[in-house]
């Protein structure tokens, strides 16, 4: 089969250096000889059958686009696999307009969506997927990223240090809500690159559903180290995914939540800082400690960054590696670079088949590099409680007898 017309469309939320992948898309694919076609707001119009909503592109329109931020094409959650009919309408148009290939641009929930649309067309549409999520989750290598994430930790970043300065300023805390989900990668790499206070992600908590009380512990036990310590401040980092593992019967508001495209608690919903802030400062305040707590939220200001030059490049390279590939006869696939190469990962290696999702990974709490994290975050740790003078100055910074010390964090120190 000859490609003459490539599609490029966009799903999820937006992520640094989309724009850039878009841009080489159409500038190798008119190169090649190939017309690309962008389809606004990802799937939601193909979705319905509608084929108004897509432009012939040229290399005019492109060609700076790479050095910005958001999608200039527009994105959204559609997924084509929820209904038959709404597969069988994206099909229907995608082959009423003549796409012969498609660029499709997203993280775990494209996934399904781009492998079934290759299906459904009985191979008659070639799918190449690009891996795009700030979060990091997407199942690929492990030495590889997720397109987004290095510029959405080097903004989060740029935020945490001004806070830790003005933290040790005030001499106060800021308890900041890190967006990713359901995974800590995140909010893991930006405070240890940023060298926040500490970091809760929900990797660390184990397997089941996740206490608000054990977050409060840890966060508590930061602080009263701090003192104890002589550090009347810092910068604690939270997972929003910590919500999504939360027991419904311990947050009330989880029990009527909204729910996005997939599925997925909208977690900003749940005011986690607030929860944290009130708990820890209730505990401390009937104890006679006085903290001042500051709530934040690390959020949406990653996404639509514009990408840090190395992102850019790397965007341009999956861009330029899907579009030869399609050109070429390929298909049904992931594209990654790996060690400057361009690799290609099956789609159906790329799915759950317990979800039916695309597969994603989790943070290796066992890894050498979460090691390396933990051990520069200011929290209780055994050898505090194994050193008497320790306890000692722990339990005072705490408003607590020693003993009351031991039986309140018995539980962090075990685990």
């Amino acid at each position: 089969m000859t490609m003459k017309r490539i599609g490029v469309v966009v799903g999820g939320g937006p992520a640094p250096g989309t724009n850039a992948v878009i841009a080489a898309t159409v500038i190798e694919a008119v190169k090649l000889g190939c017309l690309p076609i962008g389809f606004r707001d990802g799937f939601q119009w193909l979705a319905q059958r509608y084929t108004d909503e897509q432009h012939e592109m040229t290399i005019e329109e492109v060609s700076r686009a790479h050095l910005t931020g958001g999608v200039m094409l527009g994105a959204s959650r559609t997924d084509v696999t929820t209904d038959p009919a709404v597969l069988r309408n994206t099909v229907d148009a995608l082959r009423k307009l003549a796409i012969d290939g498609l660029v499709a641009i997203g993280g775990d929930d494209m996934v399904r969506s781009a492998l079934a649309i290759e299906r459904e067309s009985a191979g008659r549409i070639k799918v190449v997927l690009v891996p795009k999520s700030i979060d990091n989750d997407l199942a690929v290598p492990e030495e590889v990223t997720t397109l987004g994430y290095e510029t959405a930790r080097h903004v989060g970043v740029q935020v945490v240090k001004n806070l830790l300065e003005d933290a040790r300023t005030t001499g106060r805390w800021y308890l900041g809500v890190t967006m990713g989900r359901p995974t800590g990668h995140l909010t893991l790499g930006i405070g240890k690159a940023a060298g926040a206070t500490c970091t809760i992600i929900p990797e660390e908590l184990g397997a089941g559903a996740v206490r608000l009380s054990d977050i409060c512990d840890i966060v508590e036990g930061a602080i009263i180290k701090g003192r104890a310590l002589g550090r009347s401040y810092g910068v604690a980092l939270l997972s929003e995914a910590l919500v999504e593992r939360f027991d419904p019967a311990e947050v009330e508001e989880l029990q009527d939540v909204d729910r996005d495209a997939q599925g997925n608690i909208r977690v900003t919903e749940i005011d986690l800082g607030r929860k944290v802030i009130n708990e820890v400062t209730l505990r401390l305040e009937k104890r006679g400690v006085k903290v001042s707590v500051v709530n934040k939220t690390i959020g949406y200001e990653l996404r639509c960054a514009t990408p840090l030059p190395m992102e850019a490049e790397y965007a341009r390279d999956l861009g330029f590696a899907a579009v030869r590939h399609l050109v070429s006869g390929g298909g049904g696939v992931m594209v990654t670079t790996q060690a400057g190469v361009p690799r290609f990962v099956p789609l159906t290696d790329c799915i759950d088949p317990a979800t039916g999702r695309g597969r994603q990974r989790a943070v290796d709490v066992t890894s050498e590099g979460y090691e390396v994290a933990r051990a520069y975050m200011l929290r209780l740790r055994k050898a505090d409680f194994d050193d008497e003078a320790m306890v000692a100055k722990l339990a005072t910074a705490g408003g607590l007898t020693p003993d009351d010390l031991r039986r309140h964090f018995a539980h962090l120190i075990l685990r």
